[in-house]
């Protein structure tokens, strides 16, 4: 790996933030290590089509190599995917269930074309079959290619897109998700930005307004988007999915297409200035 990217894969970064898990001068790396499957495989069933076509070895030759660098790229491209889908992809959400879907389409595809590059070595090759095996592949990959250009596009997996004044992305992870917990102090957020508390299983946003702290679950009712990363002003955050807006103090819903509210949660403050939350 370190050395298909070069000196720069060593200013990769891990950050906690609903930026890609695996990212490189914050491009995330999924993106970059899927063109090559891509190109590949593609190019695979178009060596073997134009090479059996035109009667040319050296193009079906060429297909065996280019069917052999996709399979490899194929599982390079799937480490930083399988970090996104555990680390970024907000859980019970439409997009979970998108992404799990787009990897195990991803799986099906390596294992066709491994199939194919074992097929192309034995010895009684049938081009047309052959054929036929690198067009299921070649279809899954643009069925794959599609959803997962709609979880970047639509879902916003692994983009970082903070709006003006959100500050720095903040996340902490805590073991319990009952009780009173320490949260930071008054000083760790501005005013309009938030906070991602993992507490246990539960995902809680802890946000500052101009009328002091709030915190609210980060799951939004209507297709499970990311609160967190949404947009938040005059006490009003807004998912980055579909629009979807609430009162962060009481959690009632302001504007659709959710149809309920979001839970929130007491945020205490000593005269110290540490923020407790009490779940």
């Amino acid at each position: 790996m370190i050395s298909l990217l070069g000196a720069e894969f060593l200013m990769l970064h891990w950050k906690n933030s609903m930026r890609s898990k695996l990212h490189l001068r914050s491009h995330p790396l999924h993106p970059i290590l899927v063109s090559f499957p891509i190109a590949f495989f593609s190019g695979t069933w178009l060596a073997h089509a134009a090479g059996w076509w035109c009667k040319l070895p050296a193009l079906t030759e060429a297909a065996y190599y280019l069917n052999a660098a996709g399979i490899g790229f194929g599982l390079l491209a799937a480490v930083p995917g399988v970090l996104d889908f555990i680390h970024r992809v907000p859980p019970k959400s439409s997009g979970k269930k998108r992404a799990a879907q787009h990897g195990m389409l991803n799986v099906v595809l390596l294992i066709v074309f491994t199939i194919a590059l074992f097929y192309r070595r034995g010895e009684s090759l049938n081009n047309l079959v052959l054929l036929l095996i690198e067009t299921i592949g070649v279809i899954i990959l643009g069925i794959s290619g599609w959803m997962g250009g709609t979880l970047v596009y639509r879902n916003q997996i692994g983009v970082d897109h903070r709006y003006a004044n959100a500050g720095k992305w903040q996340e902490e992870i805590f073991q319990r998700d009952r009780g009173e917990l320490e949260v930071g102090k008054v000083g760790d957020l501005k005013i309009n930005s938030m906070k991602l508390l993992r507490c246990g299983k539960k995902r809680i946003v802890l946000a500052r307004t101009e009328n002091g702290f709030v915190a609210f679950d980060d799951h939004c009712p209507h297709r499970g988007g990311p609160l967190s990363d949404g947009a938040l002003a005059c006490g009003t955050v807004q998912c980055p999915w579909h629009g979807s807006q609430f009162d962060v103090r009481s959690g009632a819903l302001l504007a659709g297409p959710a149809n309920v509210g979001i839970k929130t949660y007491p945020v205490k403050e000593d005269a110290g200035g540490t923020l407790t939350l009490i779940l």
